[in-house]
């Protein structure tokens, strides 16, 4: 009997009519398909609500995690909430359609591999993947805004009622390492976040500036702490597939359509194997 694969993607940006037709593709291979969403569905709650409700319909479970464009205020959105009740709003649509998010019990898969616990978390970022040669957060933003390399977060993500990104990022850290220090020890996790929980990841970027927006120091050491047996993560539109301390890192998402034609075709969702061995070749 098979028990269903654990799939994931992300960055799904259904804005783009292209990506839109691509999200309509997605379907699970056999009826006990979970399926990962890991951030940036797209801008508009009405897009969002859309996705989720098509991919809820079709796999067993659907688990999310919000990426920065779902936490925007975008002019052209009819819901013009901000920062953490637009978030709020957010789970109460997924809870309204069954999907799983960061603020509900987290789920156990007993698929192959299993059980182990799939953590959906929302974290956000710091600054403190600063730019090459800053040592504050002012420093690493001048450094940024200099060469013309700024996250729309600046203008369209809002922290409210948080003085900052930074500030509702250290609360949503401490709540969530509250939530995943409670997971049953003899568990292991599917930790799943839009931003890469170390850094390594974004040294490939192209402009390194824009890696102050893609994730936090405080996060570096939770895959080895909530003994992950995979991290799922997107946001830097770059799909692969790299290991730190023999944990397997899974950028999953599909990106915008100039980024995706090139690539030769595949299937968008990316199984994410569970197994209990340490692979060769970790660092």
């Amino acid at each position: 009997m098979h028990h269903g694969d654990l799939l994931a993607i992300s960055d799904l940006h259904i804005a783009y009519a292209e990506n839109r037709e691509i999200v309509e593709t997605l379907r699970p291979g056999t009826d006990a398909d979970w399926l990962i969403v890991a951030g940036d569905v797209g801008e508009k709650y009405a897009d969002i609500e859309w996705a989720l409700t098509l991919l809820r319909d079709r796999f067993a479970e659907v688990v999310w995690a919000p990426g920065n464009h779902e936490l925007w205020t975008h002019p052209s959105d009819p819901v013009e909430l901000r920062g953490e009740a637009r978030y709020a709003h957010l789970v109460e649509l997924c809870r309204s359609l069954g999907v799983h998010t960061p603020e509900d019990p987290y789920p156990v898969w007993h698929g192959e591999g299993g059980p182990v616990t799939v953590a959906p978390l929302f974290v956000l970022y710091d600054y403190s993947f600063r730019a090459p040669g800053a040592t504050t957060k002012e420093e690493s933003l001048r450094i940024a805004h200099d060469s013309g390399i700024v996250c729309t977060d600046e203008h369209l993500l809002h922290p409210d009622p948080y003085p900052s990104r930074d500030a509702w990022c250290r609360e949503r850290v401490r709540r969530t390492e509250e939530r995943l220090a409670a997971v049953p020890e003899d568990h292991r996790t599917v930790l799943v976040n839009h931003y890469p929980l170390v850094r390594h990841p974004t040294e490939i970027l192209r402009y390194p500036e824009f890696a102050q927006w893609c994730g936090t120091e405080l996060t570096a050491d939770w895959h080895r702490r909530f003994r992950a047996a995979a991290v799922v993560y997107g946001h830097l539109h770059i799909p692969r597939v790299t290991t730190y301390d023999g944990v397997r890192f899974e950028e999953v998402s599909l990106g915008y359509p100039r980024e995706w034609r090139p690539r030769p075709p595949r299937t968008p969702l990316r199984r994410i194997p569970l197994t209990a061995e340490v692979p060769d070749g970790a660092h």
